[in-house]
């Protein structure tokens, strides 16, 4: 009888075993397969579509919070009753029915973490419509996103973790560098032409901060000089290799970069020369920005590719601009839980950049960028279109 238990008792351990190894090897499977998944979606290529065209959709300042409990600010009357965050998810999916994005980008504010009962939840809440078109999407960080239940980088690092996002917490090149969500994307030329491998069109993500950190200058913060540095090489090592072979060529690609808070450069504009509005009533005419110049739109100048730069931060400045031959712009406030201006609708700012046709009737490099805004309204209007560069022109 004390045999026949102790055969029990060993092969009921031996059982248990087998079932606890096969257990872990399932762990182990699953998290090789996420960590595979991960890999691929970061290493995912960007390229232009058969026509010669590639879309981005640009979101600002979405501030979602708890979804359906989180009420509308600066609306109607008529509309104070029934306006949620669910307001702000219908309007993304609008907007990706209408414009078919080849890429979405969120510039920040993306949550409005004061007001979120659990910061993860309400991001993955805010990214669903995103998620769901399996359109590839990224984000920046804005100056509300840390101020839930995450830190700044904590917020980063569940963005980069979630489904379908190229977003990146940092180049995995840099040991330090300043802030959360510095990276860059390539977007080669269409599949089957000379340019396939090659990137026609660079867009540079930068983390343009909350707050200043130094007692003595009071507001937002700015792009630090670690930051410049790497955009600069960045920049400088994409150009070497565009004008290398094959087909090598005598101009850098054109170049998109894309953060949060604008820079002090966008108030050199008035009514006269922007397209779009500016409405804001607070900060050096008009413009939120840090009260320092941290000399990033100089860099952008003296790299040479940035052809236009896109922000978000102030909802109801939507203009674009053009200074020593960037194009500084904004998206127009998209979310509902945001302040705007009741009446005017909220706003999506889209970009194509558009290929040439060679003379053997092929896709070449790009030829124009232009860019309009989309209202949220019956017909989801399409306004301020404009050419923001030309190859033939410059500019």
């Amino acid at each position: 009888m004390m045999i026949t238990c102790k055969r029990f008792v060993f092969e009921t351990k031996l059982k248990m075993g087998i079932d606890a190894l096969m257990v872990l090897v399932l762990l182990v499977s699953l998290f090789c397969l996420v960590a595979s998944c991960e890999e691929e979606q970061q290493n995912q290529k960007l390229r232009f579509d058969e026509n010669g065209e590639f879309k981005i959709l640009q979101v600002a300042d979405m501030h979602y919070a708890n979804g359906k409990t989180t009420l509308c600010l600066d609306v109607l009357p008529s509309q104070n009753a029934s306006c949620t965050d669910l307001n702000t998810t219908a309007f993304i999916h609008r907007m990706i029915l209408a414009e078919k994005p080849n890429l979405i980008v969120f510039t920040g504010d993306n949550i409005f973490g004061f007001d979120s009962a659990d910061s993860a939840k309400s991001m993955d809440a805010a990214f669903a419509p995103a998620i769901e078109s399996n359109i590839p999407w990224v984000a920046v960080l804005g100056n509300h996103d840390q101020e839930g239940s995450l830190s700044r980088e904590g917020v980063m690092k569940h963005i980069v973790g979630m489904k379908n996002t190229l977003s990146k917490l940092n180049p995995p090149e840099v040991h330090i560098i300043d802030g959360f969500g510095n990276y860059n994307l390539e977007v080669e030329g269409v599949e089957g032409t000379g340019f396939e491998n090659k990137s026609v069109l660079n867009l540079y993500f930068l983390d343009s901060g909350d707050y200043s950190k130094v007692l003595s200058i009071p507001g937002y913060d700015w792009i630090k000089p670690s930051q410049q540095l790497w955009f600069e090489r960045t920049s400088a090592k994409l150009q070497r290799e565009y004008k290398k072979g094959p087909l090598p060529q005598k101009e850098p690609a054109p170049g998109l970069a894309y953060f949060h808070i604008p820079l002090p450069e966008y108030a050199a504009f008035d009514s006269s020369n922007f397209t779009g509005v500016k409405q804001e009533g607070n900060g050096t005419a008009g413009i939120s920005s840090a009260s320092v110049n941290s000399g990033f739109f100089t860099t952008l100048v003296s790299a040479g590719d940035v052809k236009a730069v896109f922000t978000g931060h102030d909802h109801i400045n939507d203009f674009c601009g053009k200074l020593t031959g960037i194009n500084l712009c904004y998206a127009g406030g998209f979310g509902y839980h945001a302040y705007g201006k009741a009446g005017w609708s909220r706003r999506a700012r889209v970009v194509v950049a558009s290929l040439e046709k060679t003379e053997k009737d092929t896709w070449g490099d790009v030829k124009s960028i232009k860019t309009w805004k989309r209202l949220d309204d019956e017909h989801i209007t399409g306004i301020d279109g404009q050419v923001l560069w030309s190859k033939n022109s410059g500019g």
